[in-house]
């Protein structure tokens, strides 16, 4: 019996624990107090969460940092920007330069909650963290916020509760400052530290992002006084009774926001102002760089492409360039790292990225959500209110673009600021809108010349006055494009026309209910009248296609300029003005600033991906639009391209193609181009991938005459993202190419695909046995080819005999090019002897190994020798020599070997030729461009 009893007794006892611990959880839940303990640990419980789920939030990033991968991290991606501590006599009128800081110091964002002597009584301290557009607010906050959840930064706080200030503008009904927390933090619903009791709150930082966009007036007649945290107030009067600590005025707050809005808070409310600056040296750059370039790259064998971009950009940057003087703005640096990280590491697994959409959602990054806001108490209808800033960005901005564009300019005065970018403002409200413009987005474009910068500096000489130019060039060129395709740059007709037309059309939809009913009974004859009311929608309709055509015409036109033609491609023109130029500057022909972004910028935001973003920046580009342009766009550029275009041109025309990503009108106009020829064009992954995406496009039943990819530096990374192009060609040209035998034989690996193959040029390209034999293995594969080119490679005797004998059974080859081969003198004979057919049968196959073949001159020597005068300028010279000493051996025993005193003066004629071209390179002299005649 009392073995059954102990049991029991042991089961009544933990049942009894078990309703304690169950009793202390719900007095937990429902805000009562228990022992210490139990408070302690229901306290740490809540914070702990709210560690974890912001530190989450937090660590969400925007789409476009994707633009570098997936492998990075907070921690490594951000570097602090400069923060300066302001009194409170220097926030107002112009900011000095951050590069001038004269007295104030720079701080942590620690320092900014250390006490102060002003402000005492146990308030929490007020900080106001100020800045323009692009300096590093938001990322600064985010950085803030994720640092204390993982205990690095303001570890004096338990509690930090970040708001949107976008967020708390959107709100329209009342709401306590506890609701507003649980509403956004429901794991901090009815903490104690927000209760308002004792002095908790000393513990507590609120964070609010933003504060320009929204409307706090201090006035004790306009906003009451509250110390409750539980009283439901609109969230700007909760927002202002925190600034002014009548409510919980021991928590300590910080507030970001623009230069425009600095005296929306009254002085006596601020404890502390400090302006964030970006970043106003190289080195902090050079930190932000690597960590984006270096650091996130995701392959180890990156890293040297990496750091040696870091070493040009952080030379341009010591400079003092233009391009230094923009990246004080994080933002310009976060466009640098990603246009840099899209010229050299595109990745054909990666999903498309277009230089266009680079820019567009580095707006949206800087812009999205942001409106021209209102002066409080405004009577401004609603959709005046929240118009985009973006729109008014480019109707001001991008309408100085558009005008520097047009006029071949750069480079603007402040008399040419003041008439482009306000100059026609009338009413109080939008002076007021203006004053704000200037004050927190115009610097974010425009940028005074840097001195030193002497190619910007002479576009400004003779004005004696202040120049300014965009930030980054292309800038221009993206703000010219969007405000043509948004069709700002209206002729007034145009615009006189829309409007009448508008108004006549909503007239004649009411006229016309009534004309029908009334047209029963009265002959329509008698309302022929009305039928005028139908003119105006299709005059606009009329006007409005001709406009369309004409930004077709336009496109096509600065595209195919012909005072453009031998600049260099516009991806490297991108490239140049990022990392600078190094050596001698390139002469360029074309008269003024070339613009050759402007018209690839136009075509890419037709992309239905950009006008998605550009949507959402207020800015709508519409279908019908779209349709017209690209209707009048395919016949103007089938134009141009049957003229003859320098490859720089071509390259031009297919970035162009690609930014569009338009599969149809891109088949269209290629169904007009029989060859693609860009020698000597420094190739990159993206140009790489560029080609081959448009190749895509075309049907599978077309075929290119020629391609020509000769001395674009390719290497086997680059061949790998061509694979899908060498499927649309009958001549394959990659000469002057560093493939050596890991790219060639992944090249051999891509080319079965292509059955039409029918001529193949590898010379110079790095070629050794290995790649030869696999070469002849692989010939059977194209039973079309008739010309094989491997000159000027490694190939010894035994693997170009191999490769003859492939030829000789192959049923279509005739010709295989093996001069300037390590080949010895019995082994070019043993070729010559492979190369004639067998007496029971078989092939001739040229083999052009000489300028002889056996005792006879060969009939193709004068090619020969006018592909090595041709080449040898950028071929090894000590090679070349010793080749046209061999040659020179060969004619000599092979005339001694004849008799025939005809013969003989042959051989000497051919002799001369390549002693004239031997005597040439023994000088350094540049050889001409063809050989001797016979």
């Amino acid at each position: 019996m009392m073995s059954l009893h102990r049991p029991l007794s042991q089961l009544l006892g933990a049942c009894r624990r078990k309703k304690s611990r169950l009793e202390v959880s719900l007095e937990t839940a429902t805000g009562f107090h228990c022992r210490s303990v139990c408070s302690t640990s229901s306290e740490t419980e809540p914070l702990e969460i709210h560690k974890k789920k912001v530190l989450l939030w937090f660590s969400h990033r925007p789409l476009e940092e994707k633009q570098f991968g997936g492998h990075f991290s907070p921690e490594t991606m951000d570097v602090d920007p400069l923060i300066l501590e302001r009194k409170a006599e220097e926030r107002a009128g112009p900011l000095s330069s951050p590069l001038q800081n004269g007295s104030s110091r720079s701080v942590t964002v620690e320092q900014l909650f250390e006490p102060t002597n002003t402000w005492g009584d146990g308030r929490g301290l007020n900080v106001l963290l100020y800045g323009a557009v692009g300096t590093g607010k938001s990322t600064l906050v985010r950085k803030v916020v994720g640092d204390w959840c993982i205990g690095k930064t303001l570890n004096q706080f338990k509690l930090l509760v970040p708001f949107s200030c976008e967020d708390l503008g959107s709100l329209s009904k009342v709401a306590s400052l506890r609701d507003l927390v649980s509403r956004k933090y429901l794991h901090l619903r009815q903490h104690p530290l927000l209760s308002g009791t004792g002095n908790q709150a000393k513990d507590v930082l609120f964070i609010f992002n933003g504060m320009e966009k929204m409307n706090l007036d201090f006035r004790i007649g306009a906003t009451e006084l509250c110390s409750d945290p539980n009283e439901p107030l609109l969230p700007n009067v909760v927002m202002v009774n925190l600034l002014r600590k009548y409510l919980l005025p021991e928590a300590s707050i910080l507030v970001t926001t623009r230069l425009s809005a600095l005296d929306s808070i009254p002085q006596k409310y601020v404890s502390r102002y400090a302006q964030i600056s970006g970043f106003s040296d190289p080195d902090r750059q050079r930190a932000y760089f690597s960590s984006r370039l270096v650091q996130q790259s995701g392959a180890a064998a990156r890293n040297p492409e990496s750091n040696s971009l870091i070493e040009l950009l952080y030379l341009n940057l010591q400079r003092e360039s233009q391009l230094g003087a923009a990246c004080f703005l994080p933002s310009y640096c976060w466009l640098t790292c990603a246009t840099l990280h899209l010229l050299h590491f595109t990745d054909a697994e990666a999903p498309v990225r277009t230089l266009t959409g680079l820019y567009t959602s580095f707006l949206r990054l800087n812009f999205g959500g942001e409106v021209l806001g209102t002066g409080a108490g405004t009577n401004v209808p609603i959709q005046e209110r929240n118009a985009s800033l973006m729109l008014y960005v480019v109707r001001t901005v991008g309408k100085l673009a558009f005008d520097g564009v047009t006029n071949r300019r750069t480079a603007f005065s402040e008399k040419e600021l003041e008439q482009w970018i306000g100059g026609e403002t009338k009413t109080n409200e939008e002076l007021r809108q203006l004053a704000m413009f200037r004050t927190d987005v115009l610097d974010f474009f425009l940028a005074p010349i840097v001195e030193s910068d002497i190619y910007l500096a002479e576009e400004a000489v003779g004005n004696d006055k202040r120049q300014y130019v965009f930030a980054v060039p292309a800038m221009q060129e993206y703000l010219a494009a969007l405000y043509v395709v948004l069709g700002e740059n209206k002729s007034a007709l145009e615009k006189l026309t829309s409007q009448v037309s508008a108004a006549i059309g909503q007239a004649s939809e009411d006229v016309n209910k009534i004309f029908d009913v009334i047209s029963m009974f009265i002959p329509r004859r008698v309302f022929a009248v009305f039928n005028i009311l139908k003119l105006f929608p299709k005059l606009y309709e009329k006007i409005s296609s001709g406009n369309k055509g004409s930004i077709a015409k336009t496109m096509a036109s600065e595209l195919f300029r012909t005072e453009d033609s031998y600049n260099d491609d516009v991806l490297d023109q991108v490239e140049q003005s990022l990392l600078g130029v190094h050596g001698p500057r390139q002469k360029q022909r074309s008269e003024g600033q070339p613009f050759e972004l402007y018209p690839i910028f136009m075509g890419g935001l037709l992309h239905y991906g950009n006008r998605v973003l550009l949507q959402q920046l207020g800015c709508s580009i519409q279908s019908n639009t779209v349709a017209q342009i690209t209707k009048a766009l395919r016949k103007y550029l089938v134009r141009e391209i049957n003229k003859p275009q320098p490859p720089e041109e071509l390259m031009d025309l297919l970035v162009l193609l690609y930014e569009f990503q338009n599969p149809r009108v891109t088949a269209e106009v290629l169904a007009s181009i029989r060859a693609i020829k860009l020698p000597n064009i420094r190739m990159t992954p993206l140009k790489c991938f560029v080609l081959s995406s448009v190749l895509t496009c075309a049907p599978a039943s077309y075929q290119l005459e020629e391609m020509d990819l000769s001395s674009c530096l390719l290497d086997l990374n680059m061949l790998e993202m061509l694979r899908s192009a060498f499927r649309h060609t009958h001549k394959l040209k990659l000469c002057d190419n560093p493939l050596l035998e890991s790219g060639a034989c992944a090249l051999l690996e891509a080319l079965p695909k292509n059955q039409s193959l029918t001529h193949l040029s590898l010379m110079h390209t790095g070629l050794g046995d290995q790649a030869a034999l696999q070469l002849a293995q692989n010939l059977q594969q194209h039973k079309g080819l008739l010309e094989l080119n491997v000159a000027y490679n490694n190939i010894g005797d035994t693997a170009a005999l191999a490769l003859v004998d492939a030829c000789r059974v192959h049923p279509s080859l005739h010709t295989v090019h093996l001069y300037l081969n390590p080949l010895s003198d019995a082994g070019k004979q043993s070729l010559y002897v492979r190369g004639v057919p067998e007496s029971q049968g078989g092939r001739r196959v040229r083999v052009l190994a000489s300028v002889t073949e056996g005792t006879d001159v060969s009939e193709d020597w004068h090619p020969i020798l006018s592909v090595i005068l041709k080449n040898a300028s950028s071929w090894d010279r000590q090679r070349v020599k010793e080749q046209l000493k061999a040659f020179l051996r060969d004619l000599d025993w092979g005339r001694q070997q004849q008799q025939s005193f005809w013969k003989r003066l042959h051989f000497r004629r051919v002799e001369k030729g390549v002693r004239k071209a031997l005597q040439q390179l023994e000088k350094e002299a540049p050889p001409p461009s063809s050989g001797q005649g016979p």
